[in-house]
């Protein structure tokens, strides 16, 4: 194939296209593009400059040293507390038994054969 007074191997065309991955018009003008026989343009330039901006980052994963375990303290409610010892009263008059109270958060008892957890939530204030 001539092209402009350039001859372009059919051999090498098809040994771009298979090695890298080209269409048969791409790989004719990167050809073009190495004997310099094509110059780009502005357009192309700027186009080439906005692509490498906008290309995805690789990001490779460092050897990562191993986090210590931050213990954090818990806060006790001393509402909720109050109102499940009241609820956890309430339900001893009624006759529950095996009353267990766990933190601030939930009764567990069992009544006539059968058994429960009553839970307790308390519900953070909306956002404005």
């Amino acid at each position: 194939m001539k092209y402009k007074g350039f001859d372009v191997n059919d051999e090498k065309i098809d040994e771009y296209v298979e090695k890298l991955d080209l269409s048969i018009a791409e790989a004719c003008e990167l050809i073009l593009e190495e004997s310099g026989k094509i110059e780009e343009s502005e357009e192309t330039t700027k186009a080439i400059k906005q692509a490498e901006k906008n290309a995805p980052r690789r990001y490779e994963h460092s050897e990562q040293k191993e986090r210590k375990a931050v213990k954090k303290e818990r806060k006790v409610d001393e509402t909720k507390g109050h109102l499940l010892t009241c609820v956890a009263t309430l339900l001893d008059g009624m006759g529950a038994e095996n009353l267990a109270l766990k933190t601030e958060t939930e009764v567990k008892f069992v009544y006539k054969g059968d058994s429960y957890t009553f839970k307790l939530t308390k519900h953070r204030p909306p956002k404005k």
